[in-house]
């Protein structure tokens, strides 16, 4: 896989671009194809802490993670097991779903030919007025509740648009402050 690396506020040397290759190439071995999308690393200082972001867009979903630490290399490190960890709960969880299902083929492999789209919103309002500032548009991929927790605990955010496969209309999962998740679907 390729990766786009940029700095923010930091010049990224060759050895950080090395060190963020050698790092997120052991990725690789969880994929049965070689990935085709490219994947987005951003690294930048912010008081003082060293934040690395990385997005790895795949078909249907969005890899993605992000640490802050004293040091550039431990938050690469951080990075990379987290996104470690997301793959192989991913394709844990999808192989056992088409496992129950009856089928033996595993799905973790992302058909580059589906035009399935993830839904991720991240958005801040820094003003008091209700200004509109951003607008997004998805092709959903239908998916189940259960799926689509997976997705917003994937990429990060307390909410999750998705279509439901169950009643074939827009749904939304949220993640509750009591740690549990609801789900909103149209009446």
């Amino acid at each position: 896989m390729n990766y786009s690396i940029r700095g923010q506020q930091i010049e990224v040397t060759e050895a950080l671009r090395e060190y963020v290759d050698k790092k997120l190439s052991r990725l690789d071995k969880y994929f049965d194809a070689p990935l085709t999308s490219d994947g987005y690393v951003t690294l930048s200082v912010v008081r003082g802490l060293h934040v690395v972001e990385v997005t790895i867009p795949l078909t249907g979903v969005v890899l993605r993670a992000e640490d802050r630490s004293d040091d550039m290399y431990a938050s690469i490190d951080a990075v990379a097991d987290k996104l470690e960890r997301q793959i192989r709960k991913h394709k844990t969880k999808i192989n056992r779903k088409f496992r129950q299902e009856g089928s033996l083929k595993t799905l973790f492999v992302e058909d580059p030919a589906a035009n399935g789209t993830v839904a991720t919103l991240d958005e801040t309002d820094t003003d008091e007025e209700m200004e509109l500032v951003r607008t997004k548009r998805f092709n959903f991929k239908p998916m189940d509740v259960e799926e689509a927790i997976l997705q917003m605990n994937m990429v990060g955010h307390n909410f999750f648009v998705f279509a439901n496969i169950d009643t074939e209309e827009i749904s939304v999962v949220y993640k509750r402050n009591d740690g549990k998740y609801g789900l909103i679907e149209k009446a």
